[in-house]
């Protein structure tokens, strides 16, 4: 059922003012990834308004918001270059399908295989991601047009004003929560910069040092409506595909991780599928429209859950006020100080990285310790997909290799001279070595039983494993007996088949992964 925000007056407030909140932080975002896209500020904008429409009315977490990200910025990049913004705009529509498709075939279930070291990794890779992000606003354009780092008194200034701001975040709840504190942050901020007249970089200058343009501004009008301007043939497809794919898996990665991690924050369940289709439909319409889509943001995210905003309400108030700066403040958003925003920025990274992983050190297995910090350099380095892939690929094999190190028997030799050993563990391919080192076909006895009581054969290799001990023992011209095994697995063994000794009574039911019984 559609709830646009919990009961009460209360409620309401809290879920405008967060949105006021997520809306001046959004502004300089917006326009930084979009410059990273290589498409006008004004498309990052209209992203940002779009995707956070859409998703907080379509979409399946309250509270979590959605804009413009670096994370499908920086796939979009070459595309830009290469081709041009229309076939942007033409890969979103695609991207849009195949997210609303993922949800429809309920695909996002698949983000609870995710380890908690992986998620663990992914949520400092993008605390260092977005605390980097903030260090270029210590730059200003040098006589030669570089940038060049701030020194002498404009650092300082820079360095009060972020530190009063965090201070404001930091100690102004133990006083009140009448309004968000990172919005009466940057409120008191701007007023303090303009009544002093500090030298301090805004919002406009950062904007302008970008593009180039002395005369920029964020001003513009209402999105309209297009149909991206390609030839819609094959050419066009196989050039936008392999862009829509990576932008799809990219941004519902990041959407459905950041939807866990506002789940444990609010201790509420997102629904994972539906969230999928509003990603969807969100990047399809900024296909239409002209912006340049995106994903959810785990930084604008944290400043509304931890600024009160619980409901769908505060997602959409947080779009309707970006769209106002645009039509109709963009005079006094532009010169909010660069500063406050990145104070409040720098909260979020204190907020998201979890320091708790350094008193894990020593109470946790290292392997978890090791995959936490490959995903979050990788995510730093590289891409968050690829981060997220290869942290579930190292945390898989990690648990096949401790599973296989359970692969262990029992023997002894019963009262008829025969030697059992008694299996114990998992027989699939990670245990296959194991498995073969239990055995010593050479100086057992004539009979030789192997007892699978406490065993599974869970895969082809295990069954592969059998048919050798059986063709080993075979070779010393022995005799091996089976117990307790699967039917599944007497139909499969191919050379120790016969060596299988049937017990209806006691063997158990259960299948095998193997390709010839599909």
């Amino acid at each position: 059922m559609f709830q646009l925000t919990c009961p009460g007056r209360q409620c309401v407030k809290n879920d405008v003012l967060s949105g006021l909140t997520v809306a001046l932080a959004l502004v300089p975002e917006a326009v930084a990834f979009a410059f990273v896209a290589g498409v006008e500020p004004l498309v990052g904008l209209y992203g940002a308004f779009m995707m956070g429409l859409i998703t907080a009315i379509v979409g399946g977490r309250p509270g979590m918001i959605s804009g413009a990200t670096g994370a499908m910025a920086v796939v979009m990049v070459s595309l830009v270059a290469t081709h041009g913004v229309q076939y942007l705009f033409a890969a979103l529509l695609l991207t849009g399908a195949i997210q609303g498709a993922a949800g429809v075939l309920r695909l996002g279930k698949f983000i609870r295989l995710v380890p908690y070291p992986v998620m663990l990794g992914f949520v400092n890779g993008l605390a260092i991601v977005i605390f980097l992000a903030q260090l270029q606003h210590f730059q200003a354009p040098g006589s030669g047009g570089q940038p060049e780092w701030l020194s002498g008194e404009p650092l300082w200034t820079m360095l009060g004003l972020v530190a009063l701001t965090m201070a404001i975040i930091q100690f102004l709840p133990r006083l009140t929560n009448a309004v968000p504190a990172a919005l009466a942050a940057i409120v008191v901020v701007t007023l303090l910069v303009l009544g002093l007249d500090l030298d301090a970089r805004s919002v406009v200058d950062v904007l302008r040092d970008m593009s180039g343009d002395p005369q920029a501004s964020i001003a513009g009008g209402l999105p309209s409506f297009s149909i991206p301007s390609v030839p819609w043939n094959w050419e066009t497809l196989e050039i936008i595909l392999p862009y829509s794919l990576v932008l799809a898996g990219v941004g519902l990665i990041e959407s459905l991780l950041t939807l866990s991690l506002i789940d444990e924050l609010t201790e509420t369940r997102g629904r994972g599928n539906r969230e999928c289709i509003g990603q969807g439909v969100a990047n399809t319409v900024n296909g239409f429209f002209g912006g340049m889509g995106g994903c959810a943001m785990i930084g604008q995210s944290l400043i509304n859950i931890n600024s009160g905003g619980r409901g769908r309400l505060s997602g959409i108030a947080a779009a309707l006020f970006l769209l106002i700066f645009i039509l109709f403040a963009s005079g006094l958003i532009e010169q909010i100080p660069i500063a406050a925003l990145v104070g409040v920025m720098f909260m979020v990274v204190l907020a998201t990285f979890e320091w708790a992983i350094f008193h894990m050190i020593g109470k946790v297995p290292l392997a978890d310790i090791l995959i936490s910090v490959l995903v979050a350099a990788i995510t730093v380095v590289a891409d968050l997909a690829i981060a997220v892939l290869v942290g579930v690929i190292a945390s898989a094999l990690v648990f096949a290799w401790e599973h296989a190190k359970q692969m262990r028997a029992d023997s002894y030799i019963d009262e008829n001279g025969a030697k059992v050993y008694e299996l114990h563990g998992p027989l699939f391919f990670g245990s296959v070595q194991h498995f073969q080192d239990l055995f010593d076909p050479r100086n057992d006895p004539d009979e030789v039983i192997v007892d699978f009581y406490d065993s599974r054969v869970a895969d082809h290799s295990g069954i592969e494993a059998i048919d050798n001990l059986a063709e080993r023992y075979q070779r010393h011209g022995k005799t091996l007996h089976l117990r307790h095994l699967s039917p599944e697995c007497r139909d499969l063994l191919e050379k120790a088949g016969g060596l299988v000794e049937v017990n209806m009574m006691e063997d158990p039911r259960y299948h095998v992964a193997d390709d010839r019984l599909a």
